[in-house]
């Protein structure tokens, strides 16, 4: 057992369910950037974004630029990211908030088999790759998966 795999294991309270992750992975991704935040560690980080929140900085690598033609026509967009340095074989957690165990799919923690997470944040900013935001809520060099203009729900 390594150093992180004992944190883990101390991590677990009292309710809750560890399960042995797969041995391998199914699919691959791409993390197209990084974001930066004022957050460094789960307990700063706010549950939910606001949009009244600090302004935060996605920076999408050099390759993706193309990929930004015409974001700044759209004032919302929705942010894909990894979360890092959550962990994945909790299947059932019992959150502090509440000290009630119950399954991961049927909360909003980070904790989960694929920790990915979305935000639709407020767009304030472009400079070249670098987009400046409200509204996110995860830890400063959160890596980034997608990002897609809000639709409302006549398009």
């Amino acid at each position: 057992m390594n150093d992180d795999q004992a944190e883990f294991e101390s991590d677990v309270r009292p309710g809750e369910l560890s399960v042995p992750l797969p041995a391998h992975v199914d699919a691959g991704l791409y993390f197209i950037g990084t974001i930066h935040t004022p957050w460094h560690s789960r307990g700063d980080c706010p549950k939910r974004g606001s949009p009244d929140g600090p302004i935060c900085t996605i920076e999408v690598d050099e390759r993706w630029r193309a990929a930004l033609t015409d974001v700044d026509g759209h004032r919302r967009l929705q942010v894909l990211y990894w979360m890092h340095r959550a962990r994945r074989d909790i299947v059932l957690q019992t959150p502090r908030r509440t000290g009630q165990t119950t399954g991961s799919f049927a909360l909003r923690s980070p904790v989960r088999p694929n920790p990915i997470a979305s935000s639709v944040v407020d767009l304030v900013a472009i400079e070249g790759t670098v987009l400046h935001v409200r509204g996110l809520d995860c830890l400063d060099g959160t890596p980034l998966i997608d990002l897609k203009p809000e639709r409302d729900a006549s398009c």
